[in-house]
């Protein structure tokens, strides 16, 4: 393969609780501020680019998370959900720009037109599908325009403002860059049209290429060029034995009746991304191995990515890269429980990356600089 650039590393704040065995709340860790200020502050320390901020109405609110680390953080990137169904662009657009002048230009943009109808009516709105990716266009229209700096005037079928202008600007300009993950023809016209940066969930990779080549053409035809991200998790273990021992260790727990329960739950949105994560596995344990070193066992209980890279440093590295190859400068990796398995990404997968991880010395949760062999007996 021929030489490619150090990617950019993300990881994930689990602002929903976090685990170590799926399907059930046993070792479970409630996502305290305090708790996801540690994987925060680690993730930063560890020389991680970003950190995604996830939104939903099982997680805490991301805006307030994202507040809660200002002053915790030094240089990562916090990737904070903008949601433009339960939302407005005016208000919104304050509030980006606000957050990005106290993070000092660090933030990031995650747009979320929302994937599930059911929870969306229970925030009030109601939109169907088509109804959603409507709304966000007419939303991200005038979101960029204001932070752009016009006075804005719109009358849309969804969104409507007059003489609305934003008064104090981000430190990023003319926005913080807009990030967006979504599989419908909607959702690529979408991508193509307002955004900086193409997220897609871990799909085997002629799958990911496929999605890439769509959305890219598209965006042609609008004049622009995007850039292109992979959301999935990792389990990495010094050897691939030991990689795939702790895959079936995280499944362990898990009932017949846990993933049944959660695939009905997942057939009843109209996302076809949580449609295409689905059709993986079709939620059975004896369909989990989708692509080399590509893992689906987190999908049959979670929704969202749902699939993960197992294997040795070497392996997980190598598959990196082939997706890299395809297009792919920005990995959001997370792994269970995510404090632990930040510095285990960081320790046996940067180097191979051409990444170098940064030396963590002390932090509330050791005392001391963090060496993962020693701890991993404990994890």
């Amino acid at each position: 393969m021929t030489h490619l650039p150090t990617p950019d590393i993300f990881w994930f704040l689990p602002s929903s609780g976090d685990t170590r065995y799926l399907g059930t709340s046993d070792s479970g860790r409630a996502p305290t501020l305090n708790y996801l200020r540690d994987i925060a502050v680690t993730a930063d320390r560890l020389g991680y680019d970003g950190l995604l901020i996830p939104t939903g109405a099982s997680c805490q609110d991301p805006w307030v998370v994202a507040a809660s680390l200002i002053h915790a953080t030094q240089r990562i990137k916090l990737l904070v959900a903008l949601r433009t169904s339960i939302s407005g662009p005016t208000a919104s657009a304050r509030q980006a720009a606000t957050l990005d002048q106290a993070l000092g230009g660090r933030l990031l943009l995650n747009v979320v037109p929302g994937g599930d109808a059911t929870e969306l009516a229970a925030d009030g709105a109601f939109f169907s599908h088509a109804g959603r990716y409507e709304n966000a266009d007419e939303f991200l229209t005038v979101w960029r325009r204001l932070l752009s700096g016009e006075t804005v005037d719109f009358a849309g079928k969804h969104v409507r403002v007059e003489g609305a202008k934003n008064y104090h600007p981000p430190a990023q300009r003319p926005y913080p860059p807009l990030y967006f993950g979504g599989s419908s023809d909607a959702a690529h016209d979408l991508a193509a049209k307002h955004v900086d940066a193409y997220l897609t969930w871990g799909e085997p990779p002629a799958q990911v290429a496929e999605k890439i080549a769509d959305v890219r053409a598209r965006a042609a035809r609008q004049g622009r060029t995007l850039r292109y991200g992979l959301r999935l998790h990792v389990i990495v273990r010094e050897t691939e034995a030991e990689a795939w021992s702790e895959a079936d260790r995280l499944i362990s727990r898990l009932t017949d009746a846990d993933i049944a329960a959660a695939q009905a739950g997942y057939a009843k949105m109209d996302s076809v991304g949580q449609a295409r994560m689905a059709a993986l596995h079709g939620g059975r344990r004896d369909r989990l191995v989708v692509s080399p070193n590509l893992w689906a066992g987190v999908g049959l209980v979670r929704g969202g990515a749902g699939t993960a890279l197992v294997g040795s440093p070497e392996q997980v590295a190598e598959r990196l890269r082939e997706y890299q190859a395809l297009g792919v400068d920005t990995f959001v990796l997370s792994g269970y429980p995510h404090l632990e398995e930040s510095l285990r990404v960081a320790e046996l997968v940067f180097p191979l990356l051409g990444k170098t991880p940064v030396t963590l010395q002390g932090s509330s949760q050791t005392g001391g600089a963090f060496d993962i062999r020693r701890q991993s007996a404990a994890s």
